[in-house]
Formats: structure tokens, sequence, C-alpha cells
């Protein structure tokens, strides 16, 4: 089962990383503007979007929801890039640059699932999408109570660590739904 989910992760990190390419040559970095909290509200819009979906079972834009669990993962990987870039000045960070650092995000947030995944049984595959909307939702308001805290825990996660989650369960979700 290691190898399918592994697999199957890259699988969908490669089609978020293609979409990530491309807007960035489409668009550039103007998302490094975005302080870490505005990057969590637009998390937390998607993820509200998903749910909304989910709740009323219909929708009128004509986006599917694989979309916004795609933007979930690349906005979180923006925000840890911002979290490590924090005396970076430049707002604009050539591709080429990134890539690496988008890679080695992803690299470690797998690495981060292969864990859990060997203590949990994988039991995210019994799960429904929708609970895992819930959880990526949990996670959101408790990187934003984080971040009105100034980042300061007592004994939780930090702010990376609930990105690195909600990466991780909307990459479960895109698989479950089929990519």
């Amino acid at each position: 089962m290691e190898e399918q989910t592994v697999s199957e992760y890259r699988e969908v990190i490669k089609a978020c990383k293609d979409i990530f390419e491309k807007k960035t040559k489409d668009y550039g970095t103007a998302w490094r503007i975005l302080r870490s909290s505005s990057l969590t509200d637009q998390i937390f819009i998607k993820a509200k979007r998903i749910r909304s979906i989910q709740e009323k079972g219909e929708q009128k834009i004509q986006e599917d929801i694989r979309g916004e669990f795609i933007a979930i993962i690349n906005y979180c990987i923006m925000a840890i890039i911002q979290l490590d870039s924090q005396d970076e000045q430049r707002l604009e960070i050539p591709y080429e640059e990134l890539e690496p650092r988008y890679d080695q995000i992803a690299d470690s947030t797998m690495h981060l699932l292969m864990n859990k995944n060997h203590d949990y049984g994988e039991a995210w595959r019994d799960m429904r999408v929708s609970s895992m909307t819930d959880i990526i939702l949990m996670k959101i308001l408790r990187t934003k109570q984080i971040e009105d805290n100034q980042g300061k825990t007592l004994i939780s996660e930090g702010v990376d660590a609930n990105y690195q989650d909600m990466i991780n369960y909307s990459v479960f979700c895109l698989i479950l739904l089929g990519k």
C-alpha cells in the first residue's frame, strides 16, 4: 500500500506543481505581497467553498472542487515559502528559484504523510471527503489562532505543521475523488 500511496501522492503534487508553474509564469509572484495570514484566509475561502458545495449538493460557479483542493495545496506551499522567506525582500522570485523550494516542501510533507500513515494505517482511505474538508477547516482555524497569537504556542505544533497537514488532507481528498 505504501508504494501506491507514494505514487498517488506524487501524481497529485505533479498536477498541483504544473498549475503553480503556469500561474507563476502568468502572474509572477504577486502572492509574495501577502502576509501569511492573508494566505491562510485564501485557504479558508477555498475550504469554505468546498464545504458549501458539499452541503448544498449544487453549485452556481462550475469550477470543480478538485481545483479548490489543488488551490489549497498550492496556497499552503506558498505560505510555507513565505514563512521560510521572511527576510527575503524581493517580491518577484523567478520560477527557477521557486521550483526547488516547492519540491522540498512537497517532499518533506510527503515524508510526514508516510510517517503518519505508518502509525495510523492509512485510516484516511476509509474517511469521507466531507470529514477531511472539516478537518482542513479546523486546521485553518487553528492556524488563524496561532497567527493571532504572533506564532506562539504553549504545547501545539506551529503554523507550518498545520499547513503540511492541510496539504496532506487535500492530497487525500484528490486521491479519493479520483484526482
